[in-house]
């Protein structure tokens, strides 16, 4: 049975490398039936922010959520991508009607940069930026953690109509290894090719890449899609407006209908929620009006 829609991590045993391999399927499909994709590299590249956010999320330990988000002035206007720590996953993308370019760089343009926020339950949230200046997602991690961790760091990311996958290793911090043996590692992850990371399980992938290293593999994580939107979050959203705008649009509509963006759901608010909403927004309950997928 393959691997599908899950997180593996695995450790060199004799050298200061960790790694983590990843592949979404269903968990992929689920996310993007929202989205409007233009054309397949735009698939492409949703697809491979989608693993990339999934490993970025296993790196670090907390509650609550990972979101990477690549703006600029190109074609591909944003790309978001969102894992929890309990690699639940969503996505976003907004374009022009065409987008041109064979690679991120070119689709998003110039200006364009990559945010990494971590939304912690139990910290400040943290937040990091870098510059969109390489052609490849995998390129441009590789440059964010060389600037913000210093510490050696390789992604390889891929996506295809079906699948989604990415493989990931970093130095250990403070690890006393040889750099000759980071290299080594390094050089025959590189071998790797996007039909062996859509279509190999983990284990197989290892061996193929590092059968001559004792390599130890940790148990598997899953991974599914889902949408973390809620009524009381988008009541919070709208309750922000405040009550001269919300009047305003109430003057000409009968009730203000809110779309999450992620997963299609619709929310209804009439004129006596949105009344609750200024007045007591802790009363307003999902049981209110009707939430539409």
């Amino acid at each position: 049975m393959k691997q599908q829609d899950c997180l593996r991590r695995f450790i060199f045993e004799e050298h200061g490398v960790r790694g983590e391999w990843v592949r979404l399927e269903q968990s992929w499909q689920q996310a993007k039936q929202y989205q409007h994709l233009v054309n397949d590299a735009v698939d492409a590249q949703m697809g491979q922010a989608l693993a990339a956010v999934v490993l970025l999320s296993a790196t670090i330990k907390f509650k609550g959520a990972m979101i990477m988000q690549i703006q600029g002035g190109g074609d591909l206007k944003a790309l978001v991508a969102q894992s929890s720590n309990e690699r639940q996953i969503r996505g976003l993308v907004r374009s022009e009607a065409t987008v041109a370019g064979a690679n991120l760089q070119d689709m998003i343009g110039e200006g364009g940069r990559l945010v990494l926020t971590v939304e912690s339950e139990n910290a400040e949230p943290y937040q990091g930026i870098v510059g969109v200046e390489a052609e490849t997602l995998a390129d441009v991690l590789r440059t964010y953690f060389t600037q913000s961790e210093q510490l050696d760091t390789r992604f390889w990311l891929f996506a295809n109509k079906t699948h989604a996958a990415g493989l990931f290793i970093q130095e250990l911090p403070s690890s006393n290894q040889n750099k000759a043996d980071w290299e080594r590692i390094e050089i025959l992850a590189n071998t790797v090719t996007s039909d062996e990371l859509l279509s190999l399980d983990c284990e197989d992938l290892l061996h193929r890449l590092f059968h001559q290293e004792k390599v130890r593999i940790y148990d598997l994580e899953p991974v599914e899609f889902k949408c973390n939107c809620s009524r009381q979050k988008i009541g919070g959203t709208l309750a922000a407006l405040g009550r001269s705008e919300l009047e305003a649009i109430l003057r000409e509509r009968d009730d203000i209908e809110v779309d999450c963006q992620f997963c299609g759901a619709q929310y209804h608010f009439d004129k006596v929620d949105v009344e609750n909403l200024l007045t007591n927004p802790s009363a307003e309950t999902d049981n209110h009006s009707p939430t539409r997928h």
